[in-house]
Formats: structure tokens, C-alpha cells, sequence
């Protein structure tokens, strides 16, 4: 039998690092890689929730809406917005493609602003219940 409070913690400590991760690249401009990176932090940090909410391990997906919607967190629709946006990044980070614009610093800045609000809001949720 898995303990959830172990596979919880593995998901949320994972998810703090490809969030510093993420930071660090973007601050060294390296956008397409950074955003990759707080795509993963995310997922991650929902994967946690999904195994509070479900008492079971995540599915093997990488979409953050559909695991927004697994984690049973009523998030507000502007952040689910933003995890629509950076499905585009999981799949730009693994299967680029070639002539599509890079993100300017400033817009992946942004993205990273936006993913830590979202990530501070999640984390604080997995940490009080």
C-alpha cells in the first residue's frame, strides 16, 4: 500500500525545484526551457493534490487543466487559464517545432509572475488541509 502523505510531499518537493528551475532559466533567458520547466512545477504541484484528493497515485498525464480538474481544488478561472496557455510549453519543450516565434523576455517573465501565483495558491492549499 502507497502512504499518500509520502507520495504527496515527493510530488510537491519536485515540483519546488523545477519551479526554481523554471526561475532560473528564464532570468538567464532561456524561455523556451524555463517555461518547459514551470509547466513541470505545476504539474507537479497538482499531481500532489490529485493523490490528496483521489488517495491514489496520478495519472501519467501531463495536461494541467485535466489535472486541475482531478485535484478537486475549484480553481479560479483565471489561473486555469493560464495552465491552458502553458500546455503549449509541455509540448514545445519536447517536440519543437521548427518557425513557431520565441517568447519574448518580457511575456516569459510574465508567465513565470502568473505561474508563481498559481503555484503559491496551490501550495498553500496542499499545505492547510
Amino acid at each position: 500500500m502507497m502512504d499518500m502523505s509520502q507520495q504527496i510531499a515527493y510530488w510537491r518537493d519536485n515540483a519546488c525545484e523545477d519551479l526554481e528551475v523554471a526561475n532560473q532559466l528564464v532570468t538567464a533567458r532561456k524561455s523556451r526551457h524555463g517555461l518547459f520547466f514551470a509547466h513541470l512545477a505545476l504539474e507537479k504541484i497538482l499531481k500532489a493534490h490529485v493523490c490528496k484528493a483521489a488517495g491514489k497515485a496520478p495519472p501519467r498525464i501531463h495536461n494541467l487543466v485535466r489535472l486541475a480538474e482531478l485535484s478537486s481544488t475549484n480553481m479560479p478561472e483565471s489561473y486555469l487559464m493560464l495552465l491552458s496557455e502553458l500546455n503549449a510549453f509541455n509540448l514545445e519543450g519536447r517536440y519543437p517545432v521548427p518557425f513557431i516565434a520565441d517568447v519574448s523576455p518580457k511575456e516569459a517573465d510574465d508567465y513565470m509572475t502568473r505561474t508563481r501565483e498559481v503555484f503559491e495558491w496551490l501550495d498553500s492549499r496542499l499545505s492547510t488541509a
